[in-house]
């Protein structure tokens, strides 16, 4: 559904199987125009040779499972821009802490019977690979109304929403969807707790392109349907973050790129390290980590996991912030990647992705200089 209605909305189906050929894993990809009671709407299929052919339903026990490690060498094996890769690997992560909490085992343990076969890796490597191709800055989405009964898994039956769904929205706002069918599956929670900003109504924005990706045909109040708005910001809106504090007197400094490293991925929008002078006139360093309210938990375990702090301040703050899109576009010296930020009276900023213009200057043997300039004049004068 996610990628039907993004599709819908005007993604390349041709950049779209691009990007999962990377994967090496044998699929095909049928994308059809449906109707889903009054809505016409794009539905999605993964084929999988020797396989019969599904909607994409996790719950189905005919496509044979696979196991986080072995989703995590697919994924690191695959030929994906980094991006990508990255998000694709957290969404899958966020589905096995769930199932393994759910079943008392390890994440990496975890042996995915529905949510990992062939039909899922697309789905979300597909979502990742989507959102970047169309340069998706910010993501929000309305609460996740949720279904109720009963659903038929290789454990047997489950209630509904199912426990791996339920563990991947705590923290998360939802509202009822008076259905009696699963109206968001641990695949589907996984990519919003992976991928949204905020949970709110639709922002303050210019829509630009509206998409609609449908599920499979139910009865119900409301078509079964998701619907994508892109759309660009005014330019001043407001959010929400939560921000972690930690006051760390027997800290390794050396030791800090690597907690960055797992606080960003765990989903923090930014990590900084401050000296301050401690009580007794020791040394000692704030640690201060910003981050979407619904990653609060995994923020705050993943500081206590890395550091040595035995307890994190945590407070949520209204931010206000200018309108961002991420894009990319081909210079002289290759393809790279910029943020936009648009300012008062149609100021635009323009700043290239550092790692994407050092391989670039490598690679043509000029001044990185050079490389970020081009990018960011490109950049702005598309805008």
């Amino acid at each position: 559904m996610f990628l039907g209605a993004l599709l819908d909305a005007g993604l390349s189906r041709r950049a779209l199987d691009e990007d999962l050929a990377g994967l090496g894993v044998p699929h095909r990809l049928v994308v059809s125009r449906v109707r889903r009671g009054p809505l016409a709407a794009r539905y999605v299929r993964v084929v999988v040779p020797g396989a019969r052919a599904h909607g994409g339903h996790p719950h189905d026990p005919r496509a044979h499972g696979r196991s986080w490690r072995e989703i995590r060498r697919v994924l690191r094996a695959a030929r994906l821009r980094a991006r990508v890769r990255e998000r694709a690997e957290q969404i899958f992560a966020a589905l096995a802490e769930a199932e393994g909490r759910v079943h008392g085992i390890a994440p990496e343990r975890v042996h995915f019977h529905e949510v990992g076969a062939v039909d899922a890796i697309v789905d979300i490597v597909g979502a990742a690979a989507a959102l970047d191709r169309l340069g998706i800055a910010r993501v929000t989405a309305a609460p996740p109304a949720l279904g109720h009964g009963r659903v038929t898994s290789e454990h047997g039956g489950l209630p509904l929403p199912a426990p791996a769904t339920l563990e991947l929205l705590r923290g998360v706002p939802v509202v009822p969807a008076g259905v009696a069918w699963e109206t968001v599956t641990p695949t589907g929670a996984a990519i919003l707790r992976s991928v949204v900003d905020e949970f709110r109504p639709l922002p303050a924005l210019t829509i630009e392109a509206i998409g609609h990706g449908a599920g499979d045909d139910r009865k119900g109040p409301l078509p079964n349907v998701l619907r994508a708005v892109l759309g660009r910001e005014e330019t001043l809106s407001r959010d929400r973050v939560v921000v972690l504090e930690s006051n760390l007197d027997d800290f390794v400094p050396e030791h800090f790129e690597h907690v960055m490293e797992r606080l960003f991925a765990a989903g923090a929008l930014d990590v900084t390290l401050s000296h301050v002078q401690m009580k007794k006139s020791r040394p000692g360093f704030l640690l201060r980590v910003l981050g979407r309210p619904a990653q609060r938990i995994a923020l705050a375990r993943t500081l206590l996991a890395e550091t040595t702090t035995l307890g994190v301040r945590v407070s949520e703050q209204d931010r206000l912030v200018l309108g961002r899109k991420e894009t990319s576009v081909d210079t002289p010296f290759g393809r790279i990647r910029v943020k936009l930020a648009f300012g008062e009276a149609g100021r635009v900023d323009a700043s290239a992705e550092v790692e994407d213009a050092r391989r670039a200057a490598r690679r043509a043997g000029v001044p990185l200089r050079d490389v970020v300039r081009a990018a960011e004049e490109i950049a702005r004068s598309r805008s």
